[in-house]
């Protein structure tokens, strides 16, 4: 599937409940912080490497907690008309020259912009 064709779905989902009136920019930006918090509470208190071997039942949260996440982003992109795959494109190839191969390979630290 297709970001394109998940926002598609989404869309259509939204309208045929009549949900587009509560769908304000505002609200979906709320609500995907929301889930972001969601998404971050599944690995509270979790060491490191816990993070890093979920269990079956752990993976699954966190995969319909990322789906969740995923949703209210494309419902954002579609009603404020963003094009969420060319946005990405732009700020990859952004980070690209603003984190050189040369300036950032193996370091973490922040490149701050000029």
């Amino acid at each position: 599937m297709s970001i394109e064709s998940l926002t598609a779905d989404l869309r259509a989902f939204a309208i045929e409940r009549d949900w587009e009136q509560f769908h304000t920019p505002k609200n979906l930006a709320m609500a995907l912080a929301g889930e972001a918090g969601e998404l971050l509470a599944e690995f509270q208190w979790l060491t490191t490497e816990q993070s890093e071997k979920l269990d079956e039942k752990q993976r699954e949260a966190v995969a319909e907690e990322m789906a969740d996440v995923l949703i209210y982003l494309c419902r954002l992109s579609d009603v404020l008309g963003i094009d969420l795959e060319q946005a990405a494109a732009n700020k990859i190839a952004a980070n690209a020259e603003r984190y050189s191969i040369e300036v950032s390979h193996g370091n973490a630290e922040k490149v701050h912009k000029e």
